[in-house]
């Protein structure tokens, strides 16, 4: 897949992980995926850009409250104009849990929650303009919302960011949409009311492309990260779900020969 050049509202822009323990989540990431890291400067609050080859994929920070919200990945929707995007999401039943702020060189950013109950960013580039690359091996390939209520969801990124969908399947044993950048399937939104446990809430989720799934799995495991769904084919490539050491969630996809 080519790299991005350009990113439309609503569409995935960069991911970055909360860790409250930061050096050993570099450490675990750099031995799963062989990632280089680059720490920023005390204006950045030691900020860690994780880069494949020369490609920036991801960032990492640190949670200053894991008891309040565990470690986890978070993925970011792009925005032109964040204030703006910041009133549609009140608008449209959502609730914005941290306000527009400057990221000084970098962009601006913003946390909210949808009006199904899952947690996102927003990032309006002014100097980093997003991950350098998508679908290639060791970077994010795709980002997909597990959701409680489908319907509700979808109408949410639709009026929030004016995002285009396309029904991929729509009955009780697959109900799925995608969301599209132009012609370029960039992100999807499952129906999950059915197989998520209680008290889990909606969520965003993020699958790394490797090479190999299951020697990926083995990195993670010998790391001190958990397998949480076993590597399993698919239409889709050889997918499967594990935690790094401190429970943050994410998920591996490879192709399929």
């Amino acid at each position: 897949m080519p790299s991005p050049t350009s990113f439309a509202d609503g569409t995935p822009i960069w991911v970055d992980l909360a860790s409250s323990s930061p050096a050993d989540a570099r450490a675990f990431y750099e031995g799963v995926f062989g990632w280089s890291s680059d720490v920023s400067g005390e204006e950045y609050g030691g900020y860690v850009m994780f880069s494949s080859g020369e490609s920036v994929v991801a960032g990492l920070g640190t949670n200053r409250d894991p008891d309040s919200a565990p470690d986890a990945w978070m993925i970011y929707l792009a925005s032109k104009d964040l204030d703006r995007t910041a009133a549609a999401i009140g608008n449209s039943h959502g609730q914005v849990i941290v306000e527009p702020m400057d990221i000084p060189q970098m962009g601006r950013m913003l946390v909210a929650v949808d009006a199904t109950g899952a947690v996102f960013g927003v990032w309006q580039p002014t100097g980093m303009n997003g991950f350098d690359v998508v679908g290639e091996d060791n970077a994010p390939a795709w980002f997909e919302l597990l959701t409680t209520d489908y319907k509700t969801a979808i109408g949410f990124y639709t009026r929030a960011f004016g995002v285009v969908t396309e029904i991929m399947g729509d009955d009780d044993d697959f109900r799925y949409s995608q969301i599209l950048d132009g012609d370029a399937e960039v992100a999807g939104i499952m129906d999950a009311s059915r197989f998520l446990p209680e008290g889990v809430p909606s969520h965003w989720s993020v699958y790394f492309q490797v090479e190999d799934t299951d020697a990926t799995i083995e990195r993670v495991t010998r790391l001190g990260g958990r397998v949480v769904q076993p590597a399993e084919n698919t239409p889709y490539g050889r997918l499967a779900t594990v935690t790094d050491t401190t429970g943050a969630q994410f998920k591996l996809i490879a192709d399929v020969e």
